[in-house]
């Protein structure tokens, strides 16, 4: 399914720079910053540009799903409209949140870290307002997370394919 939604969005941001193409798929949930980086890759953008447009653009929404989240879907939740999506989502999310409320801080690094389909800052910020996390922890957590998750994407869209390369 990522593979699906990162084409549809390299073919409708086709003709912008690079950079605010990686920036913005790394923007995107579900996607994030394990697009962003195939993404980078897939352009042939340099690894510590990749790295930087990622980052920048995975932090940006995670201040305000922190800050405003809880707000916006308590408003949602009051209208017959939004009010299944929002409990689906939240009942998703906190499906997942076992293991982060035992650990707290590291057991949200770990969930945002390990670029697994369902884990990544958006998923784990908004798991971190449910389970009423300190914001300033959640947010070095999401951060020490995204950190992680680069690495283990650099590995697998820059070393691997460079390793082969060198082979051939």
């Amino acid at each position: 399914m990522t593979e699906k939604i990162l084409n549809w969005f390299m073919q409708i941001l086709a003709g912008m720079p690079d950079w605010l193409i990686v920036g913005i798929v790394s923007m995107v949930p579900i996607v994030e910053l394990r697009g962003g980086m195939i993404a980078a890759a897939l352009l042939g953008m340099p690894l510590w540009k990749g790295i930087l447009f990622c980052l920048i653009g995975n932090i940006i929404p995670v201040p305000f799903i922190l800050l405003f989240i809880t707000t916006i879907f308590a408003a949602l939740k009051r209208t017959k409209l939004f009010r299944p999506l929002v409990e689906k989502l939240e009942a998703k999310s906190m499906g997942k949140s076992e293991k982060i409320r035992k650990a707290q801080f590291w057991g949200l690094v770990l969930f945002v870290g390990i670029p697994l389909p369902g884990t990544g800052a958006w998923t784990g910020s908004l798991i971190a307002c449910l389970l009423e996390i300190d914001k300033k922890k959640a947010f070095c957590a999401v951060m020490l997370g995204l950190l992680l998750a680069t690495a283990i994407m650099c590995v697998f869209t820059y070393g691997i394919p460079a390793i082969i390369a060198s082979m051939g």
